[in-house]
């Protein structure tokens, strides 16, 4: 996740984060949707699952890394990215989240 945290005093105030990164939080938090009061910005681009180790190569990720930040195992990782296995909702939105994406679309 790439978090700014701005310091006022010496003390942390605010966090500010990549819009497609709230959005995940929002939802994982079961808030749902977007944030209310806000102009949303133009249709995101919601990859495959099937496109999850381009994905991850394309930000210069390891595979242990995401899994970690995922809170998943590198070999269960692996077993995803190769199609062997699907992850159940939360795993994918813990990736997504990871890969600062806003989700994944139905097509494997």
């Amino acid at each position: 996740m790439s978090v700014q945290v701005i310091l006022r005093d010496g003390e942390p105030e605010y966090a500010v984060l990549p819009w497609a990164e709230y959005q995940a939080l929002r939802r994982a938090a079961g808030q749902g949707g977007e944030a209310p009061g806000v102009e949303q910005p133009a249709s995101t681009y919601a990859p495959a699952l099937s496109e999850l180790a381009s994905l991850r190569e394309s930000r210069a990720m390891e595979a242990e890394q995401l899994a970690r930040a995922a809170g998943i195992s590198p070999a269960y990782l692996a077993m995803i990215e190769s199609g062997e296995r699907l992850p159940d909702t939360a795993i994918r939105r813990a990736l997504a989240v990871a890969l600062g994406v806003d989700g994944w679309s139905d097509a494997q």
